[in-house]
């Protein structure tokens, strides 16, 4: 029986890995094919979610790492690490819809904490999420993270994030101590 943990491999990403990762990005959060996870942003948002400008640059960016998550030679997951003086950013998190809901997004969020630990000494790990996604929000709350209330306003007008389709959309700063 295949559990969460069933042969991953963790690695950085590299510049062969671009387009891989845009069409795991994309059908995590946009689009029908999004809908068979529950991470879909497709009610909120259309439009991309990235472009592999934006993929290639957490690449390239020495303060950043964009780790690929393989099973049996797919990438099934990816997230961002980067590294802001004594915290670490936690963003373009990605798991195939197919494989949501059975741990596998607990597994990575805790390798991505410990590896930003152990390379660069981080003390807290921090994120932003749209904060009417009251159901990924109470996921990470369960992984130790708490809201702080401190908001940015989200980027109408700008399509590389997307084409909102509500009017209330903002950015909500969470954060997690790391021991």
């Amino acid at each position: 029986m295949e559990t969460a943990t069933t042969a991953l491999t963790f690695r950085d990403a590299t510049d062969a890995d671009v387009d891989e990762l845009v069409a795991l990005i994309e059908s995590a959060y946009r689009g029908d094919d999004s809908r068979a996870g529950w991470t879909t942003e497709a009610d909120i948002l259309e439009g991309q979610r990235t472009d592999p400008e934006g993929v290639l640059e957490v690449i390239k960016s020495p303060d950043s790492r964009l780790m690929a998550v393989e099973r049996e030679g797919r990438i099934v997951a990816c997230c961002q690490l980067e590294h802001q003086g004594e915290n670490a950013y936690f963003g373009m998190f990605a798991v195939s819809p197919l494989l949501q809901g059975a741990g596998l997004g607990k597994v990575i969020i805790a390798e991505a904490e410990r590896r930003a630990r152990a390379t660069w000494g981080v003390r807290e790990m921090q994120m932003t999420v749209i904060s009417v996604r009251d159901d990924l929000i109470a996921w990470y709350e369960r992984r130790g993270y708490r809201r702080t209330g401190r908001m940015t306003p989200f980027p109408y007008g700008d399509e590389r994030f997307g084409v909102p389709q509500r009017d209330d959309l903002q950015f909500e700063l969470l954060v997690k101590e790391l021991a």
